[in-house]
Parts: structure tokens; C-alpha cells; sequence
């Protein structure tokens, strides 16, 4: 059977630089840094007390129909963050959806729109847990189970652990936006976003729906989610008094950690016969896609794969499903996180593939401008390599200066004539993700 040819005809990153392709850009080719002073909680007992936040006026209500405002009590941030994104890539990409206009008519048949959404293990809010922790209560003053589940639960909303399903992203956007074609969510950690486009690919490509909703978003602005990376050993030491924005130093030699960034994205992916049916916007082609699982002695990933061998598996398997050549590809974007094993990880990998070709290949850094983004990572690199394609025109670099043979090192934007850019990570847990992104002709 022939593949139907997949496009990318809405982008919605939303990252500490607001909403949108253009604001993220725009900081992206002026080299600025949304890093700083963490405002969500104090932070000042962690070792890293720096991230990238949303901007202040960041409302998830102004982003649903009114009707449905009453669901975001039971929003967590990441859902909100991915309700925000399947909006501005639904108007992004030009479709008229119960979401953007309950009276018109939907622009994709719904049962003809599916939806993937990576997400991360999302935390609970603190406050909620200890008022209901405070009522379980044994006679000596200490926490007791048997009253936990007599009282304390009983504290806690009904609805309370719908705020907190890695899977209720998807089924509010599902929601909003009727999609009620093949869904799913995957919770891969970093990898978690790509490994949603992926399957959303595939999901068109064999003719299942004709578009998709699709990337991940994650929120680590939580004092339980940031106490897991600190104990995972990513954080860099910047206290309030830092300068956070010079802080993460992809794969730099004096590179000491990364501080984390709430967002993520989601893509409209298209049949590429239906967008070009509709008369749509074709940012660029999603021409492949793969993914693997690397062995990890720990069993759960905190230590890596250092030789990069699994990475570069999953590279090569998009390259193949693109039918191109390693020296086909004109730019990089890795998940270069400034966290010394994983860099080490991923510069390993990437050599396995490119070799000597790899030092000619530009690396795009996206960490020292908006964190860590964890599982929202796949969906804004993916934005921001159809934007670079789009503009032929790669974002400035900051920070990093000893990068070796990488080409990675700080460096003001430039145009750039680019077909074909690489998006990869590694994660957490071992699973890696990687995509090519082409110019469509």
C-alpha cells in the first residue's frame, strides 16, 4: 500500500515566551532567555531555584468556549498548557472546530480527527493533598492510613484525580475540539511528544483519520515535580541571586545541569491530499519518524545509555522512513539539556550516525532560552524546525563556547538554506524519539 504523505499545517508551542510560534521565535533568533526566579512556589531550598514559567497572563478560561469554563476547575497546569496549544494550532492551521466555532461546520469530519498527546507524570498540588493529609490523623498526631481512608480521602474533591491523569490532556482537547478519531497518550517522559507524532503519523498515514492533534505538554513549576529532578540529578546549581539565563550550557565542557521550563506544544498533522484539498498552509513535511529503547543498568534510565547507540537507532530509523541519507540533513535540534550524561549521551549518538559530517551540521539549542521542557520538548522543536524551514533561517545559540567538533556553540541567527532538520532525544526511562522535518515541496 502507498503512505499518504504527512504534513504539518498548524504549530502551537506555548513556552515562557507566551503563546504561539511568533513570540517564541522572535526570542529564539534574538538569543533571549525566558530563564529566572521561579515565581509558582518557593524554591529556595532546591538546589536550582531558577526555571522558565509561563507568562503571568497565562488563562486557561480564555482559551475554552464559554460553555466549558466549568472543566478547568479540574484542570491541571499540564492540561492546561495542551488546551491552549490545540487551540492556537487549530487557528494556526486555519480549521473551524466545535472549539473555535460550534455553529460552523467542522472543517475535518470528526470522526475523521484524531489526537495524540504526550504527557508527563503530573504532580499534585500541595496545598490539596496536606489539608486532606491533615484530617488522617492518628491518636498520637501522626499520619495514620486506617484514617486517611475513613477521613482524609474524603477531603479531597470527587473529581480530584481527573486533575492529575496523564491522559486527561488529550481527552480535553478531544473534548473541545470534537475529535473523535483514533486517541491515545503516551507517557515516555522527554520523549513523550515525539513519540505522539509519531503514532499520529502513522495514524494517517494508513488512512485512520485524515488530521491530528498532536505533540505533549508538561509542567515541573510543582514542588513535588521539582524534587524528582533535583533528586534525578538534572538541575544546575542557580540560587535567586544567579543569573539563570547564563546558566544552561548545552554540550559545553564546563556544563553543569539544566534548569527546567513549563510548556509544550501541539501540531496539526495533515494528510498532505486534505490540506492541499482545503487550500491550507503547508508550514513543512513531517517525512519521518522512529523511535527505540535504550538498555538501562538501573532499570529505570537515571543512568543513560552513554554510548548513544539506542539514540542513534531511532535516528536512523527516521531517516530510513524519510528515504534520506544522513547527509541529507541540514540542522539538528537534540534535546541538549546542558546535563553532562545526557549531552555526553546524545553527542555520542549523533556521531555514530553523521561521523565526520556531524561538525558541519548546525545544532540548534533550545534549553538556555526555555528549559527543559521534559515531555513537551518533541512538540516545540518540531514548531520550531518547520518555522526554521518556513523562514530558511536558523535561531541564534547562547551560552555554550567549548562545544568541540559540535557545532553548538553560541551563535547570532542566520540564514540558512535548509530541507531537511533532525529533532532527537533520549529520556528518562530509556525511550528515545527522533523525527525529521522537510521542506515540502
Amino acid at each position: 500500500m502507498s503512505r499518504r504523505s504527512v504534513v504539518i499545517t498548524g504549530l502551537g508551542p506555548v513556552t515562557a515566551h507566551g503563546l504561539g510560534m511568533e513570540p517564541l521565535w522572535q526570542a529564539l533568533c534574538d538569543g533571549r532567555s525566558a530563564l529566572a526566579p521561579i515565581r509558582a512556589f518557593d524554591a529556595s531550598g532546591f538546589l536550582a531555584a531558577c526555571g522558565a514559567e509561563l507568562p503571568d497572563g497565562y488563562d486557561v478560561k480564555d482559551l475554552v468556549p464559554k460553555s466549558y469554563r466549568k472543566a478547568t476547575k479540574v484542570m491541571a497546569r499540564d492540561i492546561e498548557i495542551a488546551v491552549g496549544a490545540a487551540l492556537t494550532a487549530v487557528r494556526d492551521a486555519g480549521l473551524a472546530t466545535r472549539g473555535t466555532d460550534p455553529d460552523a461546520p467542522p472543517t475535518i469530519a470528526p470522526d475523521r480527527f484524531g489526537c495524540h498527546i504526550g504527557a508527563g507524570l503530573i504532580a499534585a498540588e500541595l496545598d490539596e493533598l496536606t489539608a486532606a493529609l491533615d484530617t488522617a490523623k492518628g491518636e498520637d498526631g501522626r499520619f495514620d492510613a486506617a484514617h486517611w481512608g475513613q477521613q482524609g480521602m474524603q477531603e479531597l474533591t470527587p473529581l480530584w484525580l481527573l486533575k492529575y491523569l496523564p491522559n486527561m490532556l488529550a481527552c480535553h482537547v478531544t473534548i473541545i475540539h470534537d475529535c473523535q478519531g483514533p486517541s491515545n497518550t503516551i507517557t515516555c517522559n522527554e520523549a513523550s511528544a515525539g513519540l505522539s507524532i509519531a503514532e499520529s503519523q502513522r495514524v494517517i498515514e494508513r488512512g485512520a483519520a485524515d488530521a491530528c492533534l498532536s505533540g505533549g505538554a508538561d509542567s515541573k513549576m510543582n514542588p513535588m515535580a521539582y524534587l524528582r529532578q533535583e533528586l534525578a540529578g538534572r538541575f544546575a546549581a542557580c540560587p535567586v541571586t544567579a543569573d539563570a539565563t547564563k546558566t544552561v550550557k548545552p554540550f559545553d565542557a564546563t556544563a553543569a545541569g539544566t534548569l527546567v521550563g513549563e510548556g509544550g506544544g501541539i501540531l496539526v498533522l495533515e494528510a498532505e491530499d486534505t490540506a492541499i484539498a482545503r487550500g491550507a498552509r503547508i508550514h513543512a513535511r513531517l517525512s519521518g519518524t522512529g523511535a527505540s529503547q535504550s538498555w538501562c543498568d538501573d532499570t529505570v534510565g537515571l543512568v543513560p545509555d552513554a554510548t548513544g547507540e539506542s539514540l542513534a537507532d531511532a535516528i536512523h530509523a527516521a531517516l530510513r522512513d524519510a528515504s534520506i541519507s544522513p547527509s541529507d540533513i541540514d540542522a539538528i535540534i537534540p534535546y541538549g539539556s546542558g546535563v553532562r550524561a545526557l549531552d555526553a549521551l546524545e553527542r555520542n549518538a549523533l556521531e555514530r550516525v553523521f561521523g565526520a559530517q556531524l561538525a558541519t551540521k548546525p545544532i540548534v539549542t533550545l534549553a538556555p532560552c526555555i528549559g527543559a521542557t521534559c515531555a513537551g520538548f518533541g512538540a516545540i522543536a518540531v514548531a520550531v524546525a518547520a518555522k526554521a524551514i518556513a523562514e530558511q533561517r536558523l535561531p541564534a545559540r547562547i551560552n555554550s563556547t567549548a562545544t568541540g567538533t559540535l557545532a553548538a556553540a553560541a551563535a547570532p541567527t542566520e540564514s540558512r538554506a535548509l530541507r531537511h532538520i533532525l529533532v532527537c532525544t533520549p529520556s528518562l526511562g530509556g525511550q528515545n524519539s527522533a523525527a525529521v522535518v522537510s521542506k515540502h515541496a
